[in-house]
């Protein structure tokens, strides 16, 4: 593993908690919205966070997004913890054994930023993301 983070999720708010959390923490913020990502969204998603990076150096302190419209994270279900993998073989072991007696909500796949990526909650209700970014070519 490369890293574990906190990864937070909003009901629209996202931007205006991740500004509040960059200025108390430093660091440098990048956002992105829906409408700048390569996926099909609902209109009323195009100006969401789809997904937010807030890190100093190259190391994240936290990432987050919103949610989508009509389905808000409850509380204590609006985080994961989110692994970062060094190996293809790696996120595949590490995503097998985490899922027993879980479910996955997204199987592994791979996606439009470079990586393989997949979400699952385990067999005690805690979120988490599996993310292995692909070398470049």
């Amino acid at each position: 593993m490369t890293g574990i983070n906190t990864y937070l999720t909003f009901d629209g708010t996202c931007k205006q908690a991740m500004k509040f959390y960059e200025k108390c923490l430093g660091g440098e913020l990048h956002l992105m919205a829906f409408s700048e990502a390569p996926v099909d969204y609902p209109e009323a998603s195009k100006d969401r966070i789809m997904h937010a990076r807030l890190a100093k150096g190259p190391a994240a302190i936290l990432m987050a997004s919103d949610s989508m419209p009509g389905k808000p994270p409850q509380q204590g279900d609006n985080f994961s913890v989110a692994i970062q993998c060094e190996s293809a073989q790696e996120i595949d072991k590490l995503f097998s054994a985490m899922s027993e007696k879980g479910k996955v909500t997204m199987p592994l796949q791979d996606t439009f930023w470079g990586a393989r990526f997949g979400m699952l909650t385990d067999q005690f209700g805690i979120n988490w993301m599996f993310n292995f970014e692909k070398p470049k070519a």
